[in-house]
């Protein structure tokens, strides 16, 4: 006999139980059931997907990666469920949780002081912010929204340009005084050039001469994986470093910080782009919160031809 959607539900919401509680036992506590029904329910949806979900010993149990990507999708499809019922019940006012993944310098400066006026707007949403510099995958159900730099990898999700950013390099006046100011950009061969260490990180830093671009390949002792890091390190008369304008607007502005080879800087701009899973049935907690970017954070419009898709690799 072919399972029922409320059946199927139910499905999602024992595993999900299961996987919170740690046992069967305790996810039979939380949902009024037996062990013995709890484990029937996993058995028959690992038939019905033909794959194992959990490893399980008689002290503890462990999710393999399909487990993992069940529970993402399972996890999304509650929250829908859960939202569509509530919306009903408040006449369509948006409620729920939007898991928000942002870089950490970005966020501190660009998102972190939006995040006021959002939840006076929506006091039914809660806002759950991870700001980090490693990858998420959204696809996966490991953020529902992602503010990232920079061009985007190919996947199925759906991208709405927020804001371009500009780029600088600088150093602390006491660097400056010990080392020279560099005049040209090949002066930079004889500096310690202080870059960033992460993968999607460009190898080289841009410039433009007499209308025509290039490109060095600069080298320091110091690399790391947040303009933070390389801001503080530039404070501390450690090197040179080339960030986003947005991290530096205090520190020069206070003449901690000078910009340097301005010149030859190419007016190159960094595209942030709100990343996540589109479509008819986006929840509309998503679409609220990203609305609310685009209308907050600068440019206030959609990328070329509005919501871009950005293809099958879910990673932002």
């Amino acid at each position: 006999m072919p399972i029922s959607e409320a059946d199927r539900a139910r499905d999602l919401e024992v595993f999900c139980a299961v996987i919170d509680g740690g046992s069967f036992s305790a996810a039979a506590r939380s949902l009024d059931l037996t062990p013995s029904a709890i484990s029937r329910t996993l058995d028959r949806i690992e038939a019905r997907l033909g794959a194992r979900l959990l490893l399980r010993t008689t002290r503890a149990l462990t999710l393999t990666a399909e487990g993992h990507s069940y529970l993402g999708a399972a996890r999304r499809i509650l929250a829908d469920l859960d939202e569509a019922e509530q919306a009903i019940a408040d006449q369509g006012s948006p409620r729920g949780r939007v898991r928000v993944s942002a870089a950490i310098s970005h966020g501190q400066v660009c998102i972190v002081p939006l995040l006021g006026d959002f939840v006076r707007r929506y006091p039914n949403i809660v806002v759950d912010i991870n700001l980090s510099d490693g990858l998420v995958d959204v696809a996966a159900g490991q953020a529902d929204v992602a503010v990232r730099g920079g061009p985007l990898p190919d996947s199925g999700l759906t991208a709405r340009r927020l804001s371009a950013n500009g780029r600088t390099i600088v150093a602390s006046p006491d660097y400056l005084a010990r080392w020279g100011v560099p005049e040209t950009p090949e002066d930079l061969y004889n500096h310690n050039c202080l870059n960033f260490g992460f993968r999607r990180a460009e190898p080289v830093w841009p410039f433009r001469r007499d209308g025509v671009d290039y490109a060095l390949k600069v080298r320091g002792a110091v690399e790391a994986n947040s303009s933070d890091t390389l801001v503080q390190l530039a404070l501390d008369g450690v090197g040179i470093a080339r960030v986003g304008d947005f991290s530096l607007r205090d520190s020069i502005a206070q003449g901690r910080l000078v910009p340097l080879l301005q010149v030859y800087n190419p007016g190159d701009r960094e595209v942030f782009h709100a990343v996540f899973v589109g479509g008819a049935n986006m929840p509309a907690r998503i679409r609220v919160f990203v609305d609310y970017l685009v209308e907050q954070m600068g440019e206030g419009r959609r990328a070329a031809g509005g919501d871009a898709a950005v293809g099958p690799s879910a990673s932002s």
